[in-house]
């Protein structure tokens, strides 16, 4: 099979310090400068005479009425769906497909064989480790001898990272440097994008292969759908799949 993450590349592109990061650190000089102000205080105080108290009795504080929100339906929460069976998600399978010969039998994906996938499998490791990788499904079909569509769902942690977009932002990222690539944002998805490459890879004793992509996410999961086959790919063809895999998350 094509190497589906071969455009995806195992080593994250240079990316400028997420926000958080930088506003922890400002947070943090500021409550050092606290302190310190503090400390000046204490000295002063030291040499003043006590402050009698306020009396500890406040008034009593009038007690909330009414029942409290109902709780969200399995229908609209959205933590029900994404944490149950993720294959449950995965687009079905066509009629007149059959299932790719690439596809794990149970569905699902472990780390260890998830990063195979990359170009760089040793950098995709422990990337993905920090990224809090929690598991991901594979599924996927193929029509005649030349037509194929692998269709993963990544899901991480989220406690501390934000996996999903940054495996999303690296895909597109990927995506983009690659010549002669049309490309268009998938509707309803923020920044989800889907590309096609106009130019077949092409290998002695193979034929000429093109592919198309999308990478898109939605809360704690990224999506990726790749696309091969011996002609041209049309854009209707993969900003279908991306569209209605994204509206099953």
């Amino acid at each position: 099979m094509p190497d589906a993450a071969a455009g995806s590349g195992a080593v994250a592109p240079p990316r400028p310090r997420r926000r958080g990061r930088t506003a922890l650190l400002i947070v943090g000089a500021a409550v050092l400068g606290l302190v310190s102000g503090t400390c000046g205080g204490y000295l002063v105080q030291a040499d003043r005479e006590p402050t009698k108290l306020p009396p500890l009795s406040q008034p009593t504080l009038a007690q909330g009425r009414g029942d409290g929100p109902e709780r969200l339906s399995a229908a609209q929460d959205h933590q029900v769906k994404t944490d149950g069976d993720l294959r449950k998600l995965l687009l079905k399978m066509p009629r007149g497909a059959k299932k790719a010969d690439w596809i794990p039998d149970d569905g699902w994906i472990d780390l260890a064989a998830y990063t195979e996938r990359f170009t760089k499998p040793r950098d995709a490791f422990p990337d993905l480790v920090g990224k809090e990788f929690r598991r991901a499904v594979d599924g996927g079909w193929q029509v005649g001898d030349t037509y194929s569509v692998e269709i993963e769902l990544v899901q991480f942690r989220q406690h501390e990272e934000t996996g999903a977009e940054d495996s999303s932002d690296n895909g597109q990222y990927w995506a983009d440097e690659e010549d002669h690539t049309d490309s268009w944002s998938i509707p309803g998805t923020g920044d989800g994008m889907a590309y096609v490459h106009t130019k077949p890879d092409t290998k002695p004793g193979y034929l000429p292969m093109y592919s198309a992509e999308a990478h898109a996410w939605r809360g704690d999961i990224a999506m990726e759908i790749w696309i091969y086959d011996s002609k041209p790919i049309p854009k209707k063809t993969i900003m279908d799949l991306a569209k209605r895999q994204m509206e099953q998350l």
